[in-house]
């Protein structure tokens, strides 16, 4: 009777939310991810497990991630929704909501304010030009634009706004939000996008221009939620409604902007501000960068083995005679030229947020260049060494095994040592898609403006650990490979 007495306790011990961890999901920017850890801080101080998804590539990857119930809960605004999402501009807030509701998602809370679009230029060129409206531009088609990605193709963004307010552009780049603001503090680009809640635009002394085109709509913030989301954390966010006016955004904005706090600190600040008792830091720096480490290295590994153990076979095949080596080739560098972010993007329907698309990524990246070295290194054996084997007449799995693989093994070596290396640079990207690793210290320092995150936990641990990687291969390769092998030319080493 002991076990269905502890059974019962166990459940009894559950947390309202069933023992399901709620995961909240932000964009890259630092508002979104302050909302974001505000959301998972709420939750647990509720008694409900919670996680926080930080820092997703962008609006679509967050909207998919939180339609296929990777992400249970985030913070977007009505007017993204409107217009990139769903594509209705025309559609009324009570329409949008019902819209909503009808794709499994529900409005759990409006915190009270907007953050919507603005151009701006740096104030004292601003004032030089006499510009302060938007259609003054149309005086200076000499200026350059520097506009973030997402709004350079957006039609609520850049296209939309050429059109209605007819205005062209000697030049427009686009940038990284955090670099278009030192592009512009540099003198380098003249114009830019900016959300009204962000802090820069005071501490870069920047001017928002008017809107006299009425081109800009309103951008109301939203906690959505999955319609399947237990009613406990449906109860627990919507406390955030009407809790959070632009003004004590913008401060908190400041803070991680500025100021260089985290978000998870600033987060919590806050709530205590508001009453609440929020949980105390999980982790430190050491903490973190640790967990990173932890991460690309699943990544860079979990990609490579069976990089290796597909790549390897596929390169025997390559080698043989007949067509079957052209169209492998040929279908591996195809895949080669997807640019990484594209494909990461690709893979996100298919696979989710995560570590799934990024592994899958890095597999077929790290494909090419073992199979090319594995069929190169085989091409090129000696003549006499294939022609020794054939008079032997050994089978040719035994050749394959015992002969080719082995006198080929200095090339297939070299290709495994760059598939490696360059995982560990590709695996950064990883955390657009909330795979982690040292591309998620990477992005928070960029975001922050904080070059000693940027650099020490996240480039330099990259570029020791691609290091490390190869020197471990210089070493492996010395034991298996034999000393004539790894010096003779004509014993098949990688070009």
């Amino acid at each position: 009777m002991r076990k269905p007495a502890l059974a019962l306790l166990a459940l009894a011990a559950l947390p309202a939310c069933g023992g399901k961890v709620v995961v909240t999901g932000s964009k890259q920017f630092p508002e979104s991810r302050i909302l974001g850890e505000i959301l998972r801080q709420i939750l647990l101080e509720e008694g409900i497990p919670a996680e926080h998804r930080a820092g997703l590539g962008g609006t679509l990857v967050l909207w998919e991630a939180l339609q296929s119930g990777e992400v249970d809960a985030c913070v977007e605004y009505s007017g993204t929704l409107l217009h990139q999402i769903l594509r209705e501009p025309g559609l009324d807030a009570a329409a949008l909501e019902a819209r909503l509701e009808g794709g499994g998602l529900k409005v759990l809370a409006r915190p009270g304010f907007e953050n919507n679009y603005a151009l701006g230029m740096p104030r004292r060129r601003a004032e030089e030009l006499g510009i302060r409206r938007i259609s003054d531009l149309r005086r200076h088609p000499d200026l350059r634009f520097g506009f973030s990605s997402e709004f350079l193709a957006r039609e609520d963004g850049w296209p939309g706004l050429r059109e209605r307010c007819a205005l062209e552009a000697a030049e427009v780049r686009g940038l990284d939000h955090e670099v278009a603001l030192r592009a512009a503090a540099a003198g380098e680009i003249d114009v830019l996008d900016l959300y009204t809640t962000d802090a820069a635009i005071e501490a870069w002394d920047l001017r928002a221009l008017e809107d006299d085109c009425g081109f800009f709509g309103r951008y109301e913030a939203w906690v959505l939620g999955r319609a399947d989301l237990p009613p406990a954390a449906r109860r627990a966010l919507s406390w955030l409604d009407g809790r959070l006016d632009a003004d004590a955004m913008r401060r908190l904005n400041a803070r991680v902007q500025l100021e260089g706090e985290s978000e998870a600190a600033v987060a919590r600040a806050w709530l205590r501000e508001q009453g609440r008792s929020p949980a105390p830091a999980a982790a430190g720096a050491w903490e973190d960068f640790l967990r990173h480490t932890r991460e690309h290295l699943l990544l860079v590994f979990g990609a490579l083995l069976p990089a290796v153990l597909a790549g390897i076979p596929l390169g025997v095949l390559a080698a043989g005679h007949g067509r079957r080596g052209p169209w492998i080739l040929a279908a591996l560098g195809i895949a080669q030229t997807i640019p990484a972010l594209a494909l990461l993007v690709l893979l996100v329907p298919l696979l989710g947020i995560g570590s799934a698309p990024a592994l899958a990524a890095l597999f077929l990246y790290a494909l090419l260049p073992i199979v090319q070295n594995t069929a190169s290194g085989l091409r090129s054996l000696p003549l006499p060494l294939r022609e020794s084997a054939e008079v032997l007449a050994l089978p040719a799995c035994t050749r394959l095994l015992r002969v080719d693989l082995p006198l080929a093994s200095p090339a297939l070596l070299a290709g495994v040592r760059t598939a490696g290396v360059q995982a560990v640079g590709f695996a950064t990207l990883g955390a657009l898609i909330g795979a982690g690793g040292y591309g998620q210290a990477i992005l928070a320092g960029l975001m922050l403006n904080d070059p000693a995150l940027l650099l020490l936990q996240g480039a330099l641990p990259a570029a020791v650990l691609a290091l490390l990687l190869q020197r471990a291969f210089d070493l492996l390769e010395r034991i298996l490979v034999p000393e004539g092998l790894r010096l003779a030319p004509e014993g098949g080493t990688a070009p």
